[in-house]
């Protein structure tokens, strides 16, 4: 790749990442020197008035926000370094810059072992500080940057998609997401790595740890997607209790829940589209082919993908499995969006099942967000399996730009939504509204796995999430709490969490509208929330755990998320013991790599 286009592409990856897994605006003053926020507390009131603690366990680089952060049985934490500032000059003990995204792993500590008590980095000052990364535990050891070639075993570099017949590179991008790391023998593994972007793409690092502790890269790989046409903004993802490693494509979709439903890929100009085009080598890219949850099969040996379509289309942050391996609880990154949960039809098939969405009550009389809940029906949307869904799509295969009508969608309209909810008999007519593909055929259930957050808002379910990111459970805990099962050494669990993080509490969750009404005291710095397990893996409640905190800059009179608390909390990661990592996608100089210790596990 030239220089040039990767400094074009770069422009590029911070345009869309507004848009994408990565904040909503850029990077505001430190806030160190404003006034102390209201800390977090766990829970609507916590446990005798007490508040939980965080620890600062790392700052990334400037530019950076943290991704992918895995931790492994061994106490071994993978974390990412995505989109740094391509100014950042200043080397780390290595003497690595950080300046392109970044792979890693924090090593010479055992973080399962760390103590309860923690002494947090500092928040960085000197340029030094600023420009790297900073840890209170253990070094940061980088395992690959975009464009590295590993001295020629990856002959294209990290980070870098290929069309799908393997002759061009279309992007390099350096934006490395989740991680997940598969062990395979004593000190071996696979460290699968999503890189986000239009097309997108997954690498695979075989490692294997040194006697000095340090993690040798043996081989390196980007998978091939071409089986299931390319993939595209691969965002966050998690790993199966089978050992399969989901990313999730995110902001290759278009789901905007007041307006239609036409992705707008046969429109002029867009130059995602071009993107995909060159990937596919196609005429013109099918957008309904993209937007789902791809799991990773056969991933020790020839790493084979497949799309789940029957787990809905729409912007996916990533999905997560619970132990009883059907439940799975998905969670949707974009304004107005909608929380997901799959049932599988079979235990460890993901291909088959039912999609519903959750229907929201705020407890009555509140809207402050440290103390506000919210009570979970699930609307039951649809079942299908992969096939019959992948036949749904295919009838949209081969439309290009000599199809566009002004005024006419190519695609299922806001009118074919209605009409699937409003129980009609047929789909409506291109002259009602409808798309030529189905106009007055037999109504049928695509419209709930090919436009599921419309489906679930016409449907009835909450669409007025913002920015939900992360969500994760500790499968150790969920099976002892919910099962029974002495999973965990010296702790008897009775309860057990999912967790999940919303970047923005904004727009669509403090407009005095809908389902959601909350107050903009935390507003863009964001929160993390828990729904207590129940049996057979169901959730009925969402409960605040920590939030963000807002102060009013008194020199610019802008608002300012304070340093010392959350800002737009991204993924989360449970701990054996209860505890959280956190990482940031936030306003502050410095994005932080949090743990967090909560009063009541």
């Amino acid at each position: 790749m030239d220089n040039q286009f990767k400094l074009s592409l770069l422009s590029g990856a911070l345009i869309v990442a507004l848009a994408g897994c990565n904040s909503d605006g850029t990077n505001g003053l430190d806030g160190a020197d404003g006034a102390q926020g209201i800390p977090g507390a766990d829970g609507p009131a916590g446990e005798n008035g007490k508040v939980g603690s965080l620890t600062r366990l790392a700052t990334v680089p400037l530019g950076a926000e943290v991704t992918g952060i895995f931790l492994t049985e061994e106490g071994d934490l993978f974390f990412n370094l995505q989109h740094p500032s391509s100014a950042n000059v200043e080397t780390d003990h290595n003497g690595i810059p950080y300046n392109r995204g970044t792979v890693g792993v924090l090593s010479g500590v055992n973080i399962n072992q760390l103590p309860m008590d923690l002494v947090s980095a500092p928040v960085p000052a000197s340029a030094k500080e600023q420009e790297t990364v900073m840890t209170a535990y253990g070094q940061y050891q980088v395992l690959g940057q975009n464009g590295d070639t590993y001295d020629g075993v990856l002959a294209n570099g990290l980070g870098v998609v290929m069309s799908l017949d393997g002759d061009t590179a279309v992007v390099d991008t350096d934006m490395p997401d989740f991680n997940a790391f598969l062990p395979d023998g004593d000190n071996k593994g696979y460290l699968f790595t999503n890189w986000e972007y239009i097309p997108g793409g997954m690498s695979r690092l075989s490692l294997t740890r040194q006697a000095d502790g340090q993690w040798r890269v043996e081989d390196a790989m980007m998978i091939d997607f071409a089986a299931v046409q390319g993939t595209a903004a691969n965002c966050f993802g998690t790993l199966t209790p089978w050992g399969t490693p989901l990313s999730s494509e995110e902001w290759i979709v278009d789901s905007n829940v007041e307006g239609t439903t036409d992705p707008s890929w046969n429109q002029p100009g867009n130059e995602g589209v071009a993107r995909m085009d060159a990937m596919t080598g196609a005429a013109f890219p099918n957008p309904y082919r993209y937007g789902y949850i791809i799991e990773v099969t056969d991933p020790k040996g020839t790493p084979a993908p497949a799309k789940h379509y029957a787990m809905g289309r729409y912007e996916h942050e990533n999905a997560v499995v619970m132990p009883d391996q059907r439940t799975v609880y998905l969670s949707q990154d974009d304004t107005g969006g909608v929380m997901f949960k799959f049932v599988a039809d079979a235990a460890g098939d993901l291909t088959s099942g039912t999609l519903y969405a959750a229907k929201l009550t705020q407890d009555a009389g509140s809207t402050e967000p440290q103390t506000t809940g919210f009570d979970v029906e699930w609307v039951e949307m649809g079942s299908a399996n992969n096939d019959e869904v992948e036949a749904w799509i295919a009838e949209f295969d081969g439309i290009d730009t000599s199809d566009f009508v002004e005024g006419q969608s190519s695609y299922l309209t806001l009118a074919d939504v209605q009409a699937w909810a409003d129980g009609d008999a047929t789909y409506p007519t291109v002259a009602d509204g409808g798309n030529p593909v189905t106009a007055g055929k037999a109504m049928d259930d695509r419209v709930v796995f090919l436009e599921s957050r419309q489906a679930a808002n016409l449907k009835g379910a909450t669409a007025e999430f913002r920015k939900l990111e992360g969500i994760n459970i500790n499968a150790k805990r969920a099976e002892e709490a919910v099962d029974g099962a002495d999973m965990i050494a010296g702790e008897d669990v009775t309860q057990a969490y999912i967790y999940f993080a919303i970047a923005d509490l904004d727009k669509t969750m403090i407009d005095g509208e809908g389902d959601i009404a909350l107050s903009s005291r935390v507003k863009d710095c964001g929160g993390v929330y828990r729904m207590p397990l129940m049996a057979g893996y169901d959730v009925n409640r969402i409960e605040p755990v920590i939030m963000g905190s807002t102060y009013r800059d008194s020199l610019t009179g802008a608002e300012r998320c304070d340093v010392n608390q959350l800002s737009q909390p991204d993924n989360v990661v449970v701990m054996d013991d209860g505890r959280l990592l956190i990482g940031e996608d936030g306003f502050q100089v410095n994005n932080t790599l949090w743990l967090y210790r909560p009063i009541n596990k």
